[in-house]
């Protein structure tokens, strides 16, 4: 994680009181010293309530305010219209004028509606990811690494209160007896949420951002995501109808690329898409998408990926794609690649190429399958594994493609067929001759010699 706070939600020098919506443009962000909050038990705070003479400060007083009128609202179920805070805050015998007025209105619209205080780090250009770790720190992803924000919440009821209206927008239960939460929100956005004190530093949410925009494999190239070499292999891949996995960590932009691949299928071909959650938005006129369906909160109704991989086989897919393959619709999967569903595909978590066997292993054997089975599926099934990484700076990229080989003990093992160095090296290994066949024996010309950096 990087070294520094993001505090371009407000002026560098602001006494911003804490619930007060951002007022800067997210075009204003820049970089502030990190702030370090006190150690627990000393003296002073970052948020002391008294100025140097002892009294209350004004912060103190609006943020008591703001609670004040919280509860006010609250027992009468009202929305926090300007006049009703004007009222509540008469109720309460304060003066205040309009725009401090204004100002609370809009605290609690935040705390109502959308994503209360984290509502502009969403809007702030290439964010991919929103990361709460209780009350006192909040992340962002924007494509090179985490990075720590100004924002805060007020503490962590706060952050609790937010977490369980998210919740309740995707009609999941969390409470003290379901601490935890996975859900896709109406917008699209990833939400996961654990509470305080299962999670012991305080509540913390998870938001993943859905992709608003597909990229070209020009742009990939362009943005250092795709080697250039890489990008001529990975149309032949596709134009070739070569079934293929996706593989990589948590975040290194295995659906990007998928989107990006599935763009390029010609038109005339019938996608049909089965996700967990709908992530994947290629730029193609024939897509089909199915998403799974979570039990409500009466526990039924679940609609799983592998029972959509069943139905899609009906519906005359020219290539089945699986979002994420990571239970028992493995097994389905494969079986469709075997029975003449040409280039199908999905993404897989691994942290290697190399471990791409054994989390296919892993997964069919869960769902029944023997171990034996599970590597003649897959080695029958699978022609190509696109393997990405996360550098050290954040950055994301296509590190190799392999192919698979059966070893003399009947197991699989992926081959490397190319290499693509954090500098744009490009190295061939043994799989590239194996590559080579596959294209060649689908009508395509084949790569003629080693791959040109």
């Amino acid at each position: 994680m990087s070294d520094h706070i993001v505090g371009g939600l407000v002026p560098p020098q602001s006494s911003r009181p804490r619930g007060r919506p951002p007022q800067a443009m997210p075009s204003q962000v820049h970089v502030a010293p990190r702030v370090r909050s006190a150690r627990p038990g000393s003296a002073r705070s970052p948020r002391t309530s008294l100025d140097g003479s002892g009294r209350a400060s004004s912060e103190d007083v609006k943020q008591n305010l703001l609670h004040r009128v919280r509860a006010i609202l609250a027992a009468q179920k009202a929305q926090p219209t300007p006049a009703r805070v004007a009222a509540a805050l008469r109720a309460e015998g304060a003066l205040l004028g309009d725009a401090a007025v204004l100002e609370i209105v809009e605290a609690l619209r935040r705390e109502i509606v959308g994503f209360g205080v984290l509502e502009p780090l969403l809007a702030l250009p290439g964010v991919t990811d929103v990361l709460v770790h209780g009350p006192e720190q909040v992340w962002i992803d924007r494509g090179h690494g985490l990075e720590r924000t100004a924002v805060t919440f007020d503490d962590d009821a706060a952050v609790r209160r937010l977490a369980q209206r998210l919740a309740a927008t995707a009609d999941r239960r969390l409470d003290d007896a379901t601490p935890f939460v996975d859900a896709r929100l109406p917008d699209g956005t990833r939400f996961h949420a654990i509470l305080a004190p299962v999670s012991t530093k305080g509540t913390c949410i998870s938001l993943r951002l859905p992709r608003r925009k597909v990229y070209t494999l020009d742009e990939l190239v362009r943005n250092g995501a795709v080697p250039r070499a890489g990008a001529d292999l990975l149309g032949q891949v596709v134009a070739a109808r070569l079934a293929f996995l996706v593989s990589g960590g948590t975040g290194v932009g295995k659906t990007t690329l998928l989107s990006t691949l599935l763009s390029m299928v010609p038109d005339h071909e019938r996608l049909v898409l089965v996700e967990d959650s709908g992530e994947l938005s290629p730029q193609h006129p024939n897509v089909v998408h199915l998403e799974a369906r979570p039990p409500n909160v009466e526990g039924v109704g679940e609609i799983t990926v592998r029972t959509l991989v069943r139905q899609a086989l009906r519906m005359r897919p020219d290539r089945l794609v699986v979002g994420e393959v990571r239970g028992g619709e493995v097994v389905d999967l494969l079986s469709a690649m075997n029975t003449g569903h040409e280039g199908g595909c999905g993404t897989l978590h691994a942290n290697s190429a190399s471990e791409v066997p054994a989390r296919v292993e892993a997964l069919g054997v869960t769902a029944g399958l023997d171990r034996a089975a599970v590597h003649s599926q897959l080695a029958a099934a699978v022609d190509v594994v696109i393997h990405l990484v996360r550098a050290r700076d954040g950055r994301r990229r296509v590190a190799e493609l392999c192919v698979f080989e059966r070893t003399s003990t009947g197991f699989v093992r992926a081959l490397p067929a190319v290499t693509f160095g954090a500098q744009g090296q490009v190295s061939h290994g043994p799989g590239w001759s194996r590559l080579d066949d596959l294209l060649r024996h689908r009508g395509l010309g084949g790569l003629g010699g080693e791959p040109t950096p």
